[in-house]
């Protein structure tokens, strides 16, 4: 399978939202209303809960009691409220919805996958939640990370992959209003994180609660000379704030990045 046939499965595959969504059945005629337009247009709401991830090596990480759904919050970036401009989720449930997923294949024979909040100026909210991340094997068991909780919002998620070029485009807006963890083997908790758009503490806004997110991926070639998976981080530009870093069970104070801005980054990754 050539690179750009694997990134656009890849894409299409990275959606698990559709897979509890109400899906039906179409017959003939609204079969051809949909292959006759320009694209096809999804509209979704879902809940996903998966009660363990399992990657294994020789050894295995494990993921426990994953959830994904919407923040039941309408009062997430309180400061927009203060600068006049209202909450920017007046509307919150426990699932995530008021999305809808845009697909077209351009003249070109580009893939365009968009992903953006449904007949609505409000963002869409969510909320992840998971249990212990463990590590397992021959000398026994540890505790990476525990009580992960995830309370954010995304005004676009954008999927391209480029027939020309065989690269797929990814960019995202999404913040965060809230991040919390624990590491246990180092003792460690973060409370109150935050990651937002590098001008929200000067202008909060829609705009600037979220933090931009631009990278590509495509098959390159490693230093040996074999086939890798190459991440290029283009740009990355947002505000970073830790409201308590916990060293056993006490605070130490917070944390903050102003103005962070990764760009021209690059990884390769491949098995060994």
């Amino acid at each position: 399978m050539s690179l750009k046939k694997s990134a656009f499965v890849l894409a299409v595959a990275a959606m698990p939202l559709a897979a509890q969504a109400d899906l039906r059945p179409m017959d003939e005629v609204a079969m051809g209303d949909v292959t006759g337009q320009a694209g096809v247009t999804i509209e979704l709401e879902t809940k996903i809960d998966i009660g363990e991830v399992i990657y294994t090596d020789e050894g295995s990480l494990g993921i426990k009691d994953v959830s994904i759904g919407g923040a039941n919050r309408t009062d997430m970036f309180a400061e927009t409220i203060a600068n006049g401009i209202g909450p920017l989720v007046p509307i919150s449930g426990d699932l995530l919805d008021r999305m809808k997923v845009d697909i077209d294949i351009n003249a070109g024979g580009d893939a365009i996958i968009r992903i953006w909040p449904n007949g609505t100026a409000a963002p869409v909210d969510f909320k992840v939640t998971t249990g212990a991340w463990t590590l397992s094997g021959t000398d026994g068991t540890t505790t990476l990370l525990d009580n992960l909780l995830i309370e954010g919002i995304f005004t676009e998620f954008l999927a391209t992959v480029d027939n020309s070029e065989d690269k797929l485009n990814l960019q995202m807006r999404i913040g965060i209003d809230n991040m919390e963890f624990d590491v246990p083997f180092l003792g460690i908790g973060i409370r109150g994180m935050r990651v937002t758009g590098a001008n929200y503490d000067v202008a909060p806004n829609v705009l600037t609660a979220n933090a931009l997110v631009n990278l590509d991926m495509y098959k390159g070639t490693r230093a040996n000379g074999g086939d890798a998976l190459v991440v290029d981080l283009a740009q990355f530009d947002a505000d970073i704030i830790i409201g308590a870093i916990e060293i056993g069970g006490t605070s130490i104070g917070s944390l903050k990045f102003d103005n962070l801005s990764i760009t021209e980054t690059s990884m390769k990754i491949y098995g060994h």
